[in-house]
Formats: C-alpha cells, structure tokens, sequence
C-alpha cells in the first residue's frame, strides 16, 4: 500500500487528526509550554538586571535576514514571509549589552506509542484489531524542519539551546516486557525497527548520546576544515513513562545555564550588576 493510502487508512481507524494528535501528545506539547513559562520566571528572578523575552514563533522572514547578515547569498528564497515556526515550549531570548535579542532556550514535544497503555488495558490494535503492537508512524519526523529553522536562525551562535523531549512506546532505550490483564506477556523490543522511533531522529544530534546537554557547538577538525556542529539535545523517558516536571524543568535550566555561559561576555555589565544585586 502506498503512503497515502496507509495515511488514509490510519485516519479512519483513529478518527482522523483526533486519532494522530491525542490527548497524551496534546498534554505533552502543553506541559512543554507550562515548563517553559515556569523556566523563564526562574531567569527572571536568578538574573534580576536582565532583561528576557518568551516568544511563541520565529517568523520565515526573520530566519532569512539571519542568514543574510551571515553572508548576503544566505536566506534569498522566501515564498512566504508570513510562515512561522513554532516549538512547542516556544522561544525564550534575552537582550544583550549591545540591545540584540539572543536565544538561551528553544523546548519541542513529541509522544508517540500507546503500546504499554493499550497492552495493560487489554487493548488489540491494528486494521483487524488483532496485534498486540502498533507499527510505530513517522509523524515525529516533522521536528526536524523546526529544528533546521532554528538551527539557520542560529548560524551565527557558537551554542545550540534546543532541546526535544520524547515520550511513549516509540521512544524505548531498553526493552520492556508488559503483561496483559489476561496474564499474557508482550515483550516491546527497543531495538525492533517496527515500534522504535528513536534512530528517526538522532540525525538532529550526529548519533551523539541522547539524554545529555548538547547545547555547546561541537567543533571538529576534518583535514584542513574546521566544521561547527548544532546538535539538539534529545531527552527521552526510556520505559515510556510520562516525564515528571520537575525533571523536565531541571534540563530546561540547565540547558539555558549553558547559553547563559557562552553569552557571559555579552551579558558582562548587566551580569555583573546582578551579582551586586545578589550580595
């Protein structure tokens, strides 16, 4: 069956975009949000003297100026100025000495697999309702255009704040047996290219670790090039479990630490007035 007509299918089985864009991955991309807001308020009150900004979306035609100021044949093609991007947490800036704005955290959410949930409830999947798993889709794929707007938006940074969090069956990093209500156990191997969803976007981060703060540019030599590297920092709950706020929270501040350190030097005077504040 093609693709369009798997899509099709999918639709009418879950119910169209309800079915694609459930109540758990709506839950997650709002807890994002939630957690960003909470986030800034945390800079707010740690860096008194400066001043931040939390902005839904980064319009097309901003991006392109970016890459224009990097080099005048950058960001030439724009069909439509009005399109926007849009991650899920929004983007977090803060101005600085000079009056420009500067990123410190970009936050995305992706939940995709219900095979625990529907597993513990009994629950058979699939065209015939006869499967225990679902084939996992490739709707996670659409973060990478974000991720490559914002990468272009920061060309001319040394720092990467963007961060993606994943949740759900088809993000797995170990394998799980789950037992039925009937007493029968299904074993979820994360290393099955039929529900793991995982290897789809690790090309955000070059097959670095996941789990782990990439935000600082990675620089590598190649022969006599030197090439920069704009690795997203991929976090995943690797049993499927929903991510706990707190958690979530605690990499969004320790992401945005790390731009705060790069930007240290054009952040100095106001900087410094909030360490006298702070005494």
């Amino acid at each position: 069956m093609r693709q369009s007509g798997r899509l099709t299918s999918q639709h009418k089985v879950s119910h169209g975009v309800i079915g694609i864009f459930g109540d758990e991955a709506k839950h997650h991309d709002n807890q994002v949000a939630k957690m960003a807001c909470r986030a800034l308020a945390c800079f707010r009150e740690k860096y008194p003297t400066l001043e931040f900004r939390h902005r839904k979306s980064v319009s097309k035609e901003e991006i392109s100026l970016a890459l224009r100021q990097m080099d005048k044949s950058l960001g030439r093609t724009l069909f439509v100025p009005s399109a926007k991007v849009s991650p899920d947490g929004g983007i977090i800036e803060v101005k600085d000495d000079a009056g420009a704005w500067r990123v410190v955290l970009v936050s995305e959410a992706k939940h995709q697999g219900k095979d625990i949930e529907n597993i513990k409830a009994g629950k058979l999947v699939g065209k015939n309702a006869d499967q225990d798993l679902m084939i996992a889709g490739n709707a996670i794929e659409r973060s990478h255009k974000n991720i490559f707007e914002i990468a272009n938006f920061m060309l001319a940074e040394s720092y990467f704040p963007y961060v993606l969090f994943l949740e759900g069956s088809n993000f797995l990093t170990r394998t799980l047996s789950v037992s039925r209500p009937d007493g029968r156990t299904v074993t979820l191997d994360c290393h099955s290219g039929a529900i793991n969803r995982l290897d789809r976007l690790t090309a955000a981060n070059y097959g670095m670790e996941i789990n782990t703060n990439l935000c600082n540019n990675k620089f590598i030599r190649h022969g006599d090039k030197m090439i920069m590297l704009q690795a997203t920092s991929i976090f995943t709950q690797g049993d499927g479990n929903s991510w706990d706020d707190d958690a979530m929270l605690k990499i969004m501040l320790d992401v945005a630490d790390t731009s705060m350190r790069v930007l240290a030097s054009d952040l100095f005077d106001q900087l410094v007035k909030s360490g006298r504040q702070g005494r």
